[in-house]
């Protein structure tokens, strides 16, 4: 019997006596709700034919608060919407009595601790922040709970149609949605509005401009672009995205791996030449490194991810407050604007208990609703929703956010291929991408030495 049906069988059977002694005492106070609980308590006219279905479940009970008491654990990347779980957990927690403790996670944690703890059938983790390009292998190995029957559900609550349609890749995989969409980040150029003014230059449109750009504004100490390029996740997903923005793609046609490709070895290539014009030591940085090489003021340009944004006008933490702006991400001379998209979505762990459950989408629900989002983006959370992105109050105070809603519409959210073997593909760019440069093979070798690892462990 396979372990999951056999826990399920187990958890029927315990609540069946729970139910049982239920009936024989009075509680002195209201129980939690039990499994996917669709109703008030029972009555006398209360039938076992009105037990939930576990196809499709139920609603909750109508109590004011019915899971209070229900205690989850979640666990976040340390992204910059973490600050916006720590300031709206207590409130979410006061509102509903349900509890949620945080474990705050690096990237590569966060992917080990949850893969550990789905392939244990441990639930040690309620609800996972879980990375776009993760929807494939959560899916495929069912590691988190489909949320579609809870989105019919409860659709007349949810305001679907508010959410921008490129953010449900953050968590969809083959019509399915086994993640909800929680921070849209939007793939953008940032750029010194002094030095560009310094140098008489309008920000690049193109591809073949940034290149231009980075190597005319590398003088007196200042760099022209900050890129990531650390062996790992860091440099293959900023190889992809480059590769993205030339019109090319690590699949073919067909949805196979092509990424030793001509195409390809070009924007190697090209890659390259742009970090001849990036701070010493760019090939170990990662993420934080970038981001501090912008802040310090030490770089002219840098594409990245639009929830760091706002960071730049804190001057606790940047150097650079009042002479930022953002652009669209730049793409090949004749290319039709498409940019990069990613971001988190929020998934439940198909093996937490259906009381956890149900909770846990209560969370969802409640982080992501239009009234919740103001403060979320407020508090460095990023947004999903147009309500949000056009808000009169939030444009004032987020200017860049109309360029934000552009690129939304125009989001390209599979440039990094939400498939199972993800993690294959950029664990072989991440080893080969930062080996070529770091002048150990050409852009040929490396890519084709990349193709064969990945080719070899794809079964």
């Amino acid at each position: 019997m396979h372990a999951k049906s056999f826990k399920k069988i187990l958890y029927l059977c315990l609540l069946i006596v729970f139910t049982l002694s239920a009936v024989r005492c009075t509680p002195q106070a209201p129980a939690a709700p039990a499994e996917s609980e669709a109703a008030p308590a029972a009555s006398e006219e209360t039938t076992s034919e009105e037990a939930p279905s576990e196809e499709a479940p139920s609603a909750p009970a109508a109590d004011e608060k019915p899971f209070a008491g229900t205690e989850l654990t979640l666990a976040s990347m340390t992204d910059q919407y973490v600050a916006a779980f720590r300031a709206l957990i207590p409130q979410f927690e006061e509102e509903t009595g349900i509890i949620v403790t945080m474990d705050e996670l690096g990237y590569g944690d966060l992917f080990q601790k949850m893969t550990a703890d789905f392939v244990g059938n441990t639930a040690q983790y309620d609800l996972i922040t879980m990375d776009i390009v993760w929807s494939g292998q959560y899916a495929t190995n069912q590691y988190s709970l489909p949320l579609d029957d809870f989105m019919e559900r409860d659709k007349d609550e949810l305001d679907l149609d508010d959410i921008m349609p490129v953010a449900w890749t953050l968590g969809e995989y083959e019509g399915q949605h086994w993640a909800y969409p929680l921070a849209g980040y939007a793939n953008v150029l940032n750029y010194r509005t002094d030095l560009f003014e310094a140098a008489g230059l309008e920000p690049p449109t193109t591809q073949e401009e940034l290149l231009a750009d980075a190597e005319q504004l590398t003088k007196d100490g200042t760099y022209g672009i900050a890129l990531l390029g650390a062996k790992g996740s860091a440099v293959a997903q900023d190889y992809m995205s480059f590769l993205q923005q030339h019109g090319a793609s690590v699949l073919d046609e067909n949805g196979g791996v092509a990424v030793n490709t001509p195409e390809n070895v070009e924007v190697l290539k090209y890659f390259g030449e742009l970090f001849q014009y990036a701070p010493p030591g760019s090939t170990d940085y990662w993420w934080d490194q970038r981001e501090t090489a912008f802040r310090d003021g030490q770089v002219a340009m840098m594409e990245g991810w639009s929830i760091a944004r706002a960071g730049y006008e804190n001057p606790e933490i940047s150097n650079v407050v009042g002479n930022v702006d953002i652009t669209y991400a730049p793409v090949s001379e004749g290319m039709e604007p498409k940019y990069g998209f990613g971001g988190w979505g929020i998934a439940i762990n198909a093996d937490s208990d259906p009381q956890k459950q149900e909770a846990a989408w209560e969370f969802i629900k409640w982080v992501t609703s239009p009234e919740i989002q103001k403060e979320w983006v407020r508090n460095d959370g990023a947004p999903i929703r147009r309500s949000t992105l056009t808000d009169p109050e939030l444009v004032s105070e987020y200017p860049w956010f109309p360029k934000m809603l552009e690129s939304f519409e125009k989001g390209d959210g599979d440039y990094r291929p939400r498939i199972p073997e993800y993690s294959i593909i950029e664990d072989a760019l991440g080893t080969y991408v930062n080996a070529f440069l770091v002048g150990e093979e050409t852009a040929e070798s490396a890519l084709e030495k990349a193709q064969a690892q990945i080719e070899s462990n794809i079964k």
